[in-house]
């Protein structure tokens, strides 16, 4: 999932990148598509965003899984396989001579239309692959003392209206949280779901501790996240328990901690929801031993995927 703005520093080298659109690396001031294209005029696509540590992209297969759900789900054409896409991802990453500290945006859209119409029959050319790579890393000022969550009125919908699971460029309704959460001067909005259990964050998801229990929401009404994902599987690794399970907000706001995890940042500590601090507003025993076994979890991502290229 995507950072808050409060999240990261503005790196200089970004002005001098390049990025890779459809098989052609332009300079950022170059790096333009279409008016017509389906991704500016509805939002029509999908995406991924990826760390890149020691040289690799982190998880690249489970976001190469969710990128082409995704494309299937909303029967588009990538136009590239998965070993196109690895392709280009490290021609950008070469050209740019990037190694640690990157962020990476892969975006898909079903490319550019003859008419701005929904339809996508009007469609006239291949889907548009556009990559972005930029220097980002986490403020540690923001992993060390952790954000602030305000709840906001935009729920999390039910799937027949837009499906959550997609990771697709219509985001209107994120955005319009995070508009509500930062004009009440939160770092990132708490998103309920239908029924006003706890869902998600609008750019991460959203974690509690409770008397030793790790607690996130079903899952039925948030992006199926793979930080989410691979902070489960570190707790059950390590003997922790933990539950995706219905919650309220009277439970998170009594929760010894919390935290939200993303692509970006990892697992984040969470101080305050609605005013209420959790715990006594620092960082947890939970959430610094979460922190070093998903650290833990990237190292042996890049250490086998730098093993599979060197076989």
């Amino acid at each position: 999932m995507a950072q808050s703005i409060h999240d990261f520093h503005d790196d200089p080298r970004n002005a001098h990148i390049r990025i890779w659109i459809n098989g052609q690396l332009k300079p950022r001031a170059e790096a333009t598509v279409s008016v017509f294209d389906s991704g500016f005029v509805l939002g029509d696509g999908v995406w991924e965003g990826l760390r890149v540590v020691s040289g690799q992209p982190v998880f690249l297969d489970e976001h190469l899984d969710r990128l082409f759900e995704g494309a299937k789900a909303i029967a588009m054409d990538i136009g590239l396989d998965r070993a196109g896409l690895e392709r280009a991802i490290r021609e950008t990453l070469a050209a740019n001579d990037m190694h640690d500290g990157v962020h990476l945006r892969l975006m898909v859209t079903r490319g550019v239309k003859r008419t701005p119409y929904q339809d996508p029959r009007v469609t006239v050319g291949p889907a548009t692959v556009v990559i972005i790579p930029e220097f980002k890393m986490a403020k540690p000022e923001t992993l060390a003392t952790g954000l602030t969550l305000f709840t906001v009125h935009v729920r999390r919908g039910y799937p027949d209206v837009q499906d959550p699971k997609l990771n697709s460029h219509s985001k209107l309704n994120c955005i319009t949280a995070c508009v509500q959460a930062y004009t009440a001067g939160a770092d990132e909005a708490l998103m309920l779901d239908p029924h006003g259990f706890v869902a998600t964050c609008n750019s991460t998801h959203f974690f509690i501790v409770r008397k030793g229990e790790v607690w996130t929401s079903t899952g039925d009404y948030c992006l199926g996240g793979i930080t989410r994902a691979n902070v489960l599987r570190v707790c059950r690794e390590a003997g922790i328990p933990c539950f995706e399970k219905n919650f309220t907000l009277a439970q998170a706001y009594s929760a010894e901690e919390a935290f939200t995890t993303g692509t970006f940042a990892g697992v984040v500590p969470v101080k305050s929801i609605d005013g209420r601090v959790i715990g006594d507003g620092t960082p947890g025993p939970m959430v610094a031993r979460l922190q070093g076994l998903y650290r833990e979890l990237v190292q042996r991502d890049v250490m086998l995927r730098g093993a599979e290229r060197l076989a």
